[in-house]
């Protein structure tokens, strides 16, 4: 039990600026092995932003209330997974060979491709949160953020990591996600679906799928596998799936 305590610290610690306890010892795999934890951590980040959204729903407009909540989501996090985005969009994008690419994903400067990304991403999560009922909309922000963090741990599992593991800021494990790891993700992930109409969860379900796929595969094909940006780009896009289609269904 202590371990798995210290293992959610450790998630908590790596993808949000949330403070916590400070672990009495570290192991180099702990970010790794706390990757069944990132479903729960995303769970967290999400119950934050939906309470924004409900308590701003009482003084302005959807629209306002949607953008606040995102708004909170990126600070808790730090932006963690939109520079992710950012990153992957400029390299998948910029670059003409891998070692461009993942050279270009490296750059603290964004580019024009990484700016598009997230204009467009964030606000396309905006637009779908605010055509929701404020009730709705806070239980999509949770159900999104859980399962949009355990799609990159199954992306952990099933793709070859394709950058540099010196130079990243996530150090992966020969061996990756195991598939226990990846279980209790995905697990911890479904109870806020269950609060959901059964056919908003299918289409969302369906197209947060798809659009993580599309990163999936790209980043296959052009660098060779995933990075720790992909993965955050793997994050936005399921998310920005699953609430398109909550959005599309309504």
């Amino acid at each position: 039990m202590r371990r798995q305590v210290e293992l959610f610290f450790c998630a908590v610690q790596f993808l949000t600026r949330l403070p916590t306890p400070a672990l009495s010892r570290f192991e180099p795999d702990w970010t790794t092995r706390s990757a069944r934890w990132f479903s729960l951590v995303g769970q967290l980040v999400g119950g934050i932003a939906a309470l924004v959204l409900l308590g701003a729903a009482n003084l302005w407009n959807n629209w306002i209330a949607a953008l606040l909540a995102v708004a909170a989501g990126v600070v808790v996090t730090g932006a963690f997974h939109e520079d992710g985005l950012a990153d992957t969009a400029d390299g998948l994008g910029g670059g003409q060979t891998s070692e461009r690419r993942l050279e270009i994903m490296k750059d603290s400067r964004v580019g024009t491709y990484g700016v598009l990304a997230l204009v467009l991403v964030l606000g396309l999560k905006i637009a779908a949160l605010a055509s929701l009922s404020p009730a709705a909309a806070a239980i999509a922000l949770l159900a999104a953020h859980g399962a949009g963090r355990a799609a990159a741990v199954l992306v952990m599992r099933l793709s070859p990591y394709a950058g540099d593991a010196l130079a990243a800021k996530w150090k992966p494990v020969p061996d990756g996600a195991r598939w226990g790891e990846v279980v209790l993700a995905l697990a911890v992930a479904v109870w806020p679906l269950l609060l959901l109409p059964t056919l908003n969860v299918a289409v969302g379900l369906v197209l947060g799928g798809v659009l993580a796929t599309i990163v999936v595969l790209l980043a296959r094909r052009l660098i060779g596998g995933h990075t720790g940006d992909v993965l955050g780009a793997v994050e936005q896009m399921f998310e920005l799936g699953f609430l398109l289609g909550l959005a599309a269904v309504v």
